[in-house]
């Protein structure tokens, strides 16, 4: 059974811990909230320039962009967002699991990887897994030109052909409590109809504008403009549900810590109640032994 002394010693440690957790909390709901905001202000420029461009190729017959360009599966490119930093629960995990899925998934393929944080970089690196580029330390001031870096590098790896294919895997924002893990395939840009019962010719017919300059000329210009703006979604998306998860991570071992310090403060009360009862046993006894001398 652990001293007294070591019991202290144990809530007091339990409780710096504790504070720690309490402010790391504070600062990721901070930083969750900044966050939030430019992921919101991000997404509306995001879906509408998505929106335009699959109307600009379900409108339009016979037009061959490098981007648009589907050909046999033989190398994939995979884009993968983790944290800089851990103590944020599941978050990071979730994303290394489903990336080796995809190398499980794809066993005939290359497959190479362009590492987005420290946390999936240093996993993947230590494993001798094929890495292209990485970018590390971004989050602590992300800007639009991180994501502009890493579009122009995957379309150059595309229209090069360099790859066949370049999926992007992180975790989107739904609420404080939950992120959806993601997979998307950016390259080459797939676009379906907006219904299931909707041809692409029946939706050129039914929905048609006039365009200047011509539709090709437009979609040269917004199809590298789109892969930027996903990747910048899908970066602000990623920074939101790190702090989210850290958060929730952080307010977690707050609690267990209390749980701890209530189970340990209930121990210590236990065992100085049997040392005070001991201490009274033994001069109880004392005084009994000194009766019987002195009889």
């Amino acid at each position: 059974m652990a001293t007294l002394r070591e019991i202290r010693r144990r809530i007091r440690g339990i409780k710096s811990t504790q504070q720690i957790t309490k402010a790391m909390k504070m600062v990721a709901a901070a930083k969750m909230r900044r966050a939030q905001e430019r992921m919101f202000n991000a997404r509306p420029y995001a879906g509408k320039i998505k929106e335009l461009v699959e109307h600009l190729v379900l409108s339009s017959e016979g037009v061959q962009l490098p981007l648009l360009q589907e050909r046999p599966l033989r190398r994939l490119s995979l884009i993968v967002i983790t944290a800089d930093r851990g103590l944020c629960g599941s978050f990071n995990s979730n994303i290394i699991k489903k990336t080796l899925g995809e190398f499980k998934g794809h066993k005939e393929m290359e497959i190479s990887l362009l590492c987005i944080g420290r946390k999936g970089f240093d996993f993947f690196r230590k494993r001798n897994y094929t890495i292209a580029r990485n970018y590390v330390n971004i989050f602590n001031a992300l800007e639009v030109s991180h994501a502009n870096d890493i579009a122009g590098y995957a379309i150059e790896q595309f229209i090069e052909d360099k790859t066949d294919a370049v999926r992007i895997i992180y975790n989107q924002f739904k609420s404080v409590a939950q992120q959806a893990l993601v997979a998307e395939d950016l390259l080459p840009l797939k676009i379906h109809p907006p219904r299931e019962s909707v041809s692409g010719e029946e939706y050129r017919r039914s929905i048609d504008y006039l365009y200047e300059p011509s539709k090709e000329e437009l979609l040269k210009a917004l199809l590298p403009r789109h892969i930027r703006m996903q990747i910048w979604r899908a970066l602000l998306e990623s920074e939101a549900s790190e702090q989210a998860a850290r958060m929730m991570a952080m307010e977690n071992a707050t609690a267990n810590a209390s749980e701890l310090i209530e189970s340990l403060t209930l121990e210590f009360n236990k065992a100085r109640q049997a040392s005070i009862t001991k201490e009274i046993l033994e001069i109880v006894g004392g005084a009994e032994a000194l009766k019987k001398a002195s009889a």
